[in-house]
């Protein structure tokens, strides 16, 4: 069982990469402005909010509060709220603008790497809640922003 948790919490998250970008290059003439969203998306959502939450609240991951080993090697930084939640949310929901199916395709791969995360004791669930709603809100807004900008 513990292979399956870091297969999925460590190496999904680059087979949901390939996709993505599989998905990119069939559509970029098709959809010139989704990958300036996703850049967009992925620095406010995992760049800047994140860190800036993390500056103000120092949460500190499972595995330290437990005083146990994690099945996937991190550093002791901060949990809250979790950086592969919102970078990988934030490419799912901007994904789902483009094409509902892959989208909810995407949002369901970062749902179960989130959760192997939680299993492997990197987050709290509340870490991935947090991390999966500021993703969605931010490409929610790169999205409504730049209809407005680019109109």
């Amino acid at each position: 069982m513990n292979s399956i948790i870091i297969f999925l919490g460590e190496y999904l998250a680059y087979i949901l990469i390939a996709g993505f970008l599989v998905f990119w290059w069939q559509n970029k003439k098709k959809h010139p402005k989704f990958l300036w969203q996703v850049i967009v998306a992925a620095i406010l959502s995992r760049g800047i909010i994140t860190e800036a939450v993390r500056l103000f609240w120092d949460r500190p991951r499972p595995f330290i509060e437990n005083n146990m080993a994690p099945l996937i090697e991190h550093t002791a930084s901060s949990s809250f709220p979790s950086g592969h939640a919102t970078f990988f949310f934030a490419l799912g929901a901007i994904l789902y603008f483009y094409n509902k199916k892959a989208g909810i395709l995407f949002l369901l791969g970062a749902t179960i790497l989130s959760g192997a995360r939680v299993l492997a004791f990197l987050h709290w669930p509340s870490d991935i809640f947090a991390g999966a709603a500021i993703g969605i809100a931010s490409a929610f807004l790169v999205v409504k922003l730049s209809k407005r900008f680019f109109k």
